[in-house]
């Protein structure tokens, strides 16, 4: 059962700003204001720590898929300090959406990102 929706939604709200904020300034203000300092971000192609290494992992995202933004997929649920959601990358350009995938988040007692445990749903061949 979910509890405090809100508390979930936000934190999913930030976690999206920064990976769809455009420029390395806004980025890495968009993670310092997501992410606990020590944070942490664990997917298939990555396992980082702090806010510098979690920005530069969000930058080489927008390298690899220009012309697109992370939008949330479905509802976020909760319970706790964990949240988890899914979410596309969706093309300005034409819709399509070529990668998918769902997220665990830990937060903490701010409702700063402490941890993520990405997952991915759908990836283009080759990538």
């Amino acid at each position: 059962m979910t509890t405090h929706t809100h508390r979930y939604a936000d934190a999913v709200a930030r976690y999206f700003e920064a990976w769809n904020a455009d420029g390395a300034e806004a980025r890495a203000g968009a993670v310092a204001e997501a992410w606990t300092p020590d944070g942490g971000y664990t997917d298939p192609f990555a396992d980082v720590a702090g806010h510098e290494a979690i920005t530069a992992v969000i930058t080489a995202a927008h390298e690899r898929f220009p012309g697109f933004v992370f939008r949330l997929a479905g509802d976020v649920d909760g319970h706790h300090d964990t949240a988890r959601f899914s979410w596309e990358l969706v093309s300005t350009a034409d819709g399509s959406a070529p990668v998918a995938g769902s997220d665990v988040i830990l937060l903490d007692a701010e409702d700063r990102i402490r941890t993520v445990l990405g997952f991915l749903d759908r990836v283009p061949e080759g990538a």
